[in-house]
């Protein structure tokens, strides 16, 4: 069955099953292949993407609960203003090492930031909780997002 979706404000059609991961329309239909699979399950946050501005887990978001939804992914997010703030103190600050994980974790910092532009440490941890990088990059993380806040103030 073909689905219309809207990815980073453009439209686009899958030719695809219902049950197919939206994960799996935007690696091998649609070529963005910045959205990381982990672990399947919804519990490592490497596929995380906004559905309407709030973090969903791709691996586990069927094509056909999409509908309507505008879907952000990490091709777009350095286009909205809290992302760019977000990308910004991730180099700043070396956040990554490997960088696998990283696309999950800079959307759901993004998503934290625009619904909380000054996050406290107990916000932070709470948000970040469902992202898993086994680098350990997580005190940088932290920090990246305390400077992207900070930065957002300032402007």
């Amino acid at each position: 069955m073909a689905y219309k979706i809207r990815v980073n404000g453009v439209d686009h059609t899958a030719d695809v099953d219902a049950d197919t991961p939206l994960l799996w329309v935007l690696r091998d239909i649609l070529g963005m292949t910045g959205t990381k699979f982990g672990c399947g399950m919804a519990l490592c946050g490497a596929c995380i993407v906004h559905r309407d501005g709030a973090p969903i887990r791709a691996c586990v978001t069927a094509i056909e609960e999409v509908g309507d939804s505008a879907i952000t992914t990490i091709e777009a997010i350095g286009e909205t203003s809290v992302g760019k703030r977000i990308q910004k103190a991730w180099l700043d600050l070396e956040v990554v090492q490997c960088g696998y994980c990283q696309s999950g974790q800079i959307m759901s910092a993004s998503a934290l930031l625009a619904k909380n532009p000054n996050p406290t440490d107990r916000d932070i941890d709470e948000a970040m909780s469902g992202n898993i990088c086994r680098c350990g990059t997580y005190v940088r993380i932290r920090e990246a997002i305390k400077q992207a806040a900070k930065s957002g103030v300032e402007n």
